[in-house]
């Protein structure tokens, strides 16, 4: 479904950003939702979760592909005896496309919870799923620098920041990253100069995100309060150097939202609202062509489907 009109009026309030194109491209389950978006060798790959509700004990894990971002079709799915949730991807150094996702056994608590992931160097066929972290911890999403693979996990009251050199077997490298106003989703991002961001949601008492930042070997963080909530984050860095971050932001009104970063600061400015409303969220962030692509699901049309948006960024002001 192209949403032509719907692209033309969302521009109206988006100051300098462009937002060129949104497209609804999977809603056949009752609930579509979690996404993550990845380019991988000359195909785009977007992953979420298919469920019969938001919390529902059959999550299952979509995988669609396409060659121009247009038109997509099913490349995988993925069961298990579990809740399967938040599917996120990332290409890995020695060329494979790399999947993990939460495996929750609802009618079973006295099963422990285990991230999973899968390895396919084709985007086809897969691997059959390798359990990685602790039992219980949840290894949210997964960044790959100078060949380790980093990732917070959080559960059992405790935010964890994991290492590991092959993708398989990661070690907790911080046990406590964080522990105030109950930390959970955590995205890592990797600056030229090697120093790590954590952009860190909280539920609890305080509930505003925050953005981490340490040096090499990444075990002292030192940590900003950003002063607003963010739900599913996720950031990118664009060629430029700026750092665009995306969620879902409660303030009111719900939308997800895309948001410019600024880390010496510790700010993050609203730029642009995608069209979304009811239950949205998990945008996942690329950059393509000179355009930013993005990956999100929202109930705005009825049930909650996954939606790709095409965002053309104004141009950096240079600084004196």
């Amino acid at each position: 479904m192209r949403l032509a009109a719907l692209a033309g009026l969302w521009c109206v309030v988006c100051g300098a950003a462009e937002l060129v194109e949104i497209s609804r491209i999977w809603g056949q389950a009752p609930h579509s939702a979690f996404t993550d978006l990845a380019r991988f060798k000359g195909r785009w790959y977007c992953a979420f979760r298919e469920g019969a509700g938001h919390a529902s004990p059959d999550g299952a894990v979509r995988l669609l592909s396409s060659s121009d971002g247009r038109v997509w079709h099913s490349a995988a799915h993925f069961t298990q005896p579990a809740d399967l949730r938040d599917p996120k991807l990332t290409p890995t150094p020695d060329g494979r496309l790399m999947l993990t996702s939460f495996s929750v056994v609802r009618e079973s608590p006295e099963i422990p919870a285990r991230t999973l992931a899968w390895f396919s160097s084709d985007g086809r066929d897969w691997s059959e799923p390798v359990a990685i972290g602790d039992p219980g911890m949840w290894l949210w999403r997964v960044s790959w620098h100078l060949g380790v693979a980093y990732a917070v996990g959080y559960g059992r009251s405790q935010v964890r920041l994991y290492a590991s050199r092959n993708g398989t077997t990661f070690a907790p490298l911080v046990d406590n990253l964080y522990a105030e106003g109950s930390p959970s989703e955590g995205s890592l991002l990797f600056l030229d100069d090697d120093t790590g961001l954590c952009l860190l949601r909280r539920d609890g008492q305080p509930s505003t995100a925050l953005l981490g930042s340490a040096r090499p070997p990444y075990r002292a963080w030192q940590w900003k309060d950003l002063g607003l909530r963010l739900g599913g984050p996720n950031m990118i860095r664009l060629p430029d150097g700026r750092i665009v971050a995306g969620g879902r932001l409660y303030d009111g009104r719900v939308r997800t939202a895309l948001l410019w970063l600024d880390v010496e600061a510790g700010r993050l400015t609203e730029f642009l609202a995608l069209p979304s409303g009811g239950d949205t969220s998990y945008p996942g962030l690329a950059f393509e062509d000179g355009l930013l692509w993005v990956s999100y699901y929202s109930s705005h049309e009825g049930r909650a489907s996954i939606y790709l948006a095409k965002v053309k960024l104004p141009a950096a002001a240079h600084k004196k």
